[in-house]
């Protein structure tokens, strides 16, 4: 299926997302606790490790930070204006090829991770071309509204624009934070960064757009020290910088972690 982007969201080509959506006051409250113990092999061998401290998880990402450590490398990071004058402008062609094979498995990176992000035993999945593992159908638990969702034919474009694969970093926010310097490689390596990519709802993906910390939340606020230690781990990991603002409102949430 061939992909297109709605601003940072990439969906369905003739897929256009509804104009905004309605969120209810109290969102239940994601209690996934047995997602990491049904981590273990098939065989029967040891789970992949988890985040030092379990309010450093998000969804499927798992940063090695913990709030702590993210409040210690947020205060190291480089401060620059929120948008740098002389700037070239934000092309998303320039991030490369849309979900890209990067890490050479056959299936491309929206695949990984509505694989990886799927909740255990739920996802159905078949081969396609090189991919043996060409995601069809399944539940996912959103950590942007704690909300749970079911899909069984990810191949309707109805289904398919509900569930969103977003750079929890936008790709035009790391253009403004040093991106627009780097050479084309490293922002195709960026553009398919596994540790900054998270199935989410696609509606509140929409609403979310290219904002950092700052203009945008998530939702549900017990999703929010997660967030605020994957964005502290990835500007860390690809050297970003933040602007005076969007450090201001990260160090509010790691505060209160």
């Amino acid at each position: 299926m061939a992909f297109a982007v709605r601003g940072d969201i990439d969906l369905p080509v003739g897929v256009d997302l509804p104009g905004g959506v309605d969120l209810p006051d109290e969102i239940p409250l994601p209690g996934d606790d047995a997602a990491t113990a049904d981590a273990a092999t098939a065989d029967g061998g040891p789970a992949e490790a988890g985040p030092a401290d379990e309010s450093s998880a998000l969804g499927g990402l798992r940063p090695a930070l913990t709030p702590q450590d993210a409040r210690t490398a947020l205060a190291a990071l480089p401060e620059t204006e929120a948008a740098p004058a002389g700037l070239p402008d934000y092309e998303r062609d320039d991030y490369g090829e849309r979900w890209a094979d990067v890490d050479g498995n056959g299936c491309n990176q929206r695949d990984d991770v509505l694989l990886r992000d799927a909740q255990p035993e739920t996802v159905r999945t078949a081969p396609q071309n090189a991919c043996g593992s060409d995601v069809l159908a399944g539940t996912w638990l959103d950590p942007y509204t704690g909300v749970t969702v079911t899909f069984d034919d990810l191949k309707d474009e109805a289904q398919a624009q509900a569930i969103s694969i977003d750079h929890v970093v936008p790709l035009a926010e790391a253009h403004r934070s040093g991106a627009a310097g780097w050479q084309p490689q490293q922002r195709v390596e960026f553009a398919n960064d596994l540790d900054n990519l998270l199935a989410v709802d696609g509606p509140t993906n929409s609403i979310k757009g290219d904002a950092d910390p700052s203009r945008w939340l998530p939702p549900d606020s017990s999703s929010w020290c997660g967030y605020a230690v994957v964005w502290v781990s990835v500007k860390t990991e690809w050297s970003l910088s933040v602007d005076a603002e969007e450090r201001a409102a990260v160090e509010r949430v790691l505060a209160d972690c």
